[in-house]
């Protein structure tokens, strides 16, 4: 006779609560082809002991068929899955991979290193709160360290681990390690990182990975997971006015009636003060609902329903923030745009703009410049093509709620979509410069189609949206 545990004797539910409460920690790999991006993450998993008995065998049997270390097991196809990856020995595609710590949770987007596709390493930084930019000890800084540590500074990332990899094959030399950073230190400085945390490691032997490394008496700082379990997560968000933007309208009867969405930034309590963005109309918050009970306040990254103490008309694309720091409403973005798609993008264009939770048709009224992903200079241009960066001025069908996204990554980010395909475009960041609309002047334009968040529209970042929340 067989005799089960219950659950409560496995203590699933203590198990559970532990790991729902752990703090999350969205960090990408960016760096030259062949740093070792695939490979350090694939440490990191294996380290951790992320990796069942049967993905062990399969990557055992992948590693003869598609390996580049030999007999040994070829880490980086943990997460090289794709066919054309492996054949190519390069990463494509923007991996996701899932780990989890004692201390923290984390999901991780092992991203190209290759020209070609610079947009889907935007696509992982987008919503990433920490890059590890990878350098090979051996090559030292090189054209795509600086154009990754560029265009994360771009998506405002203003933490990086500097990983030099590859320490075991220039054996260990503290001289080599020192002459990198300091060069890497020169070239950010202007870019207006919070932190630079320089690590040497070796991701294929595991060295400084996960445990540190015996071979280097002279680091005496921590290992990268260490760094990135100890590393400050979305302090500038935390930090940042009050905002959430409504995704639903929540009316289960006509005896209540909240807003629900992600809150975005700040912080929020019963009797706080709000603004609702585009009507300029101002209310006090009542409750705070959840489907645990009311809360006392909430804070950025919670989803969580408000029930307002006035009847104020709002709905889907609303933006409730902060009265004492109203968000900008306006129908005029200037906007700097990752351009995605393969068609070249001219003045007049019409397309998509999702903004928040609200979805708007968007004319480009000006292409002002392109911006070179090596220098960080401008040059004036009319059109732009696939990867290209560069800053336009969009002029919307009505007026929209946002913030600069260097102010708040959440509300000032958006994504342009192909009218005819839905497939993602660009991704665009707002730039201050665009005049704002008072609350008379705004206009109502076409609502958005009925049922549609666009969820085709995600060829390049509906996915990423999905599974961080945004």
């Amino acid at each position: 006779m067989t005799i089960h545990q219950s659950p409560e004797a496995f203590g699933y539910d203590s198990f559970l609560a532990a790991h729902q409460s752990k703090e999350v920690l969205r960090f990408i790999t960016c760096g030259s082809v062949d740093d070792g991006k695939s490979t350090l993450i694939g440490r990191l998993l294996h380290d951790t002991k992320q990796i069942f008995d049967d993905q062990v065998t399969a990557l055992q049997r992948d590693s003869r068929k598609h390996g580049t270390q030999g007999a040994e097991i070829d880490l980086a196809l943990l997460v090289d899955g794709l066919q054309a990856e492996r054949e190519q020995g390069i990463t494509i595609d923007v991996a996701y991979r899932f780990f989890s710590t004692d201390r923290r949770s984390f999901i991780v987007a092992d991203t190209p290193g290759h020209e070609q596709y610079t947009r889907n390493m935007a696509t992982g930084a987008s919503t990433a709160d920490v890059a590890v930019i990878l350098v090979d000890a051996r090559q030292g800084l090189t054209r795509q360290t600086r154009r990754h540590a560029l265009l994360v500074s771009l998506l405002g990332i203003k933490r990086v681990a500097l990983a030099v990899n590859k320490m075991d094959l220039v054996g260990w030399s503290q001289d080599k390690f020192e002459a990198i950073t300091t060069a890497f230190d020169a070239f950010a400085a202007p870019l207006g990182f919070t932190e630079v945390r320089a690590i040497p490691l070796s991701a294929k032997n595991g060295d400084n990975v996960v445990l540190p490394g015996a071979a280097v008496p002279w680091y005496t700082g921590t290992p990268l997971l260490q760094y990135l379990e100890e590393v400050p997560v979305r302090v500038e968000e935390q930090a940042a006015p009050f905002r959430m933007a409504v995704q639903w309208v929540n009316r289960p009867n006509s005896d209540f009636r909240g807003f629900s969405g992600l809150i975005a930034s700040g912080r929020v309590a019963p009797g706080d003060s709000v603004v609702i963005a585009p009507s300029n109309r101002t209310s006090t918050i009542a409750r705070i609902h959840t489907a645990d009970g009311d809360l006392p306040h909430a804070v950025e990254g919670q989803s969580v329903t408000l029930v307002l103490a006035d009847e104020v008309d709002v709905s889907r694309g609303a933006v409730i923030a902060a009265a004492a720091a109203p968000i900008r409403v306006t129908d005029t973005l200037d906007a700097r745009l990752f351009w995605a798609a393969e068609t070249e993008l001219n003045q007049g264009a019409t397309l998509l703009a999702k903004i928040g939770t609200v979805t708007v048709n968007a004319v480009v009224s000006a292409i002002r410049t392109r911006i070179d992903p090596e220098t960080g200079q401008a040059e004036p241009v009319s059109r732009l093509v696939a990867n290209d960066i560069g800053d336009v001025t969009l002029t919307l069908d009505r007026a929209v709620p946002v913030d600069a996204y260097t102010q708040n990554r959440d509300t000032g980010g958006f994504i342009l979509i192909d009218r005819e395909t839905t497939d993602t475009a660009a991704l665009g960041l707002v730039q201050v410069g665009a005049p704002a609309r008072t609350p008379a002047d705004t206009r109502t334009g076409a609502s958005e189609p009925a049922g549609s968040d666009f969820g085709k529209s995600g060829g390049l970042l509906s996915g990423i949206k999905r599974l961080f929340g945004v």
